[in-house]
C-alpha cells in the first residue's frame, strides 16, 4: 500500500514508471507494427521481423545487447517516415492496440499516486510519437521519451534523444531540479535490469515482472517485487469500478427483499386490525358493563 495524501508543506514528489512490460503487457512500439504495414511505411518482413522481437521481448526482457539491436534495427526501419502519418495512425489505433493490454494493477496504481497527491511520469525507451499518446490515455502528468531526428517531416533515422539506462536516470533528476521533486520520497517501477540506474534514483524503488537481472539485484537489495497480470481495457475497467461489488449487490438484494416483507407483514396486519374493528366494537359494547350513576351532591 501507498503512503498517504502529500503534505502540500514538503516537497512535491513523483512517481516514475516504464512503460513496456511495466504498465503494458507488451512492447508499445512492437505492438504497432501491423498498422504501420496498413500504412504503407513496412513491408510482410519487417511485420513478421517485429513480431519474432516482440516474442524475443515477451519470453525473457531484452538485455543490453539485444536492446541495441532493436534500436539499430528500428532506426534503420523508420527512415523516411512521414512523422504526420506515424502520428496517425497511432491516434487512430491507439484504443484498440494499447487499451486491452493495459494492467490493472498499474493503473490502479497510477491512481493512488495521484489520489496521495503524486506527478506519474511515464520514462520510455520506445518513440515520443508512440510514448506521449499513451501517457495521456494511461493520464501521466508528464512523458519521457527517445526522440528521433526530423527533417522536412521526415525521420531521418538518426536519434537526437536517446531515453535508455542512464539517460533515463539523468531525465528523472533533471525532472526533480525543475519541477522540486525530492526523490528520496519518491517512486520508480520497472521491468528491466537497463533501469536500475533508474530505479536507485528514488528512495522507493519497484521491480514489476522484473527481467532475471533485474530480479536478483532486487532481491539483494531488498527492493519490492511487483507482479503485474491482469491486463484489462480502461473503458471494463472504469465500469468495474462504478459497479458495487457482487456481495454488496448481494447484501443490497437481501436487505430489499427483507424491507419490502417487512412492509407487507405490517400492511397484512393493518388489513386484519381494520377488518375486526367492527365487530370488536359491537363485541366489546355487549359486555361492557354499565356504569353506576352517582347522584350529585346537594
Amino acid at each position: 500500500m501507498l503512503s498517504g495524501v502529500e503534505n502540500h508543506s514538503l516537497p512535491r514528489t513523483a512517481a516514475f514508471f516504464d512503460l513496456d512490460k511495466t504498465v503494458i503487457a507488451k512492447s508499445s512500439t512492437l505492438t504497432f507494427s501491423k498498422s504501420f504495414y496498413q500504412g504503407g511505411l513496412i513491408n510482410k518482413r519487417a511485420v513478421l521481423r517485429t513480431a519474432y522481437a516482440q516474442f524475443v521481448f515477451l519470453a525473457g526482457g531484452a538485455d543490453h545487447e539485444q536492446m541495441e539491436r532493436m534500436r539499430r534495427y528500428l532506426s534503420s526501419l523508420c527512415r523516411g517516415w512521414n512523422v504526420q502519418q506515424v502520428r496517425e495512425i497511432v491516434a487512430e489505433t491507439l484504443h484498440e492496440l494499447i487499451d486491452p493490454i493495459i494492467y490493472d494493477e498499474a493503473a490502479s496504481l497510477i491512481e493512488e499516486h495521484h489520489t496521495a497527491g503524486r506527478d506519474v511520469v511515464i520514462v520510455s525507451t520506445s518513440g515520443a510519437e508512440v510514448v506521449e499518446p499513451i501517457g495521456a490515455l494511461l493520464g501521466a502528468d508528464r512523458v519521457v521519451a527517445t526522440r528521433m531526428v526530423v527533417e522536412d517531416g521526415r525521420f531521418t533515422g538518426d536519434i537526437e534523444y536517446y531515453a535508455y539506462g542512464p539517460t533515463k536516470a539523468e531525465a528523472v533528476r533533471e525532472l526533480a531540479a525543475s519541477e522540486g521533486y525530492d526523490l528520496s520520497r519518491c517512486y520508480a517501477y520497472s521491468d528491466s535490469v537497463t533501469d536500475i540506474p533508474m530505479l536507485e534514483s528514488v528512495g522507493h524503488p519497484h521491480a514489476v515482472n522484473p527481467d532475471r537481472g533485474l530480479r536478483r539485484e532486487a532481491a539483494a537489495r531488498g527492493w519490492p517485487i511487483l507482479s503485474f497480470s491482469r491486463p484489462v481495457r480502461l473503458k471494463q475497467r472504469i465500469s468495474a469500478l462504478s459497479m458495487p461489488s457482487r456481495p454488496a449487490l448481494v447484501a443490497a438484494a437481501v436487505a430489499a427483499a427483507a424491507a419490502t416483507a417487512g412492509l407487507m407483514w405490517m400492511a397484512g396486519r393493518r388489513r386484519a386490525a381494520l377488518t375486526a374493528m367492527p365487530a370488536f366494537a359491537a363485541k366489546s359494547k355487549e359486555v361492557q358493563p354499565r356504569l353506576p350513576v352517582v347522584p350529585r351532591q346537594e
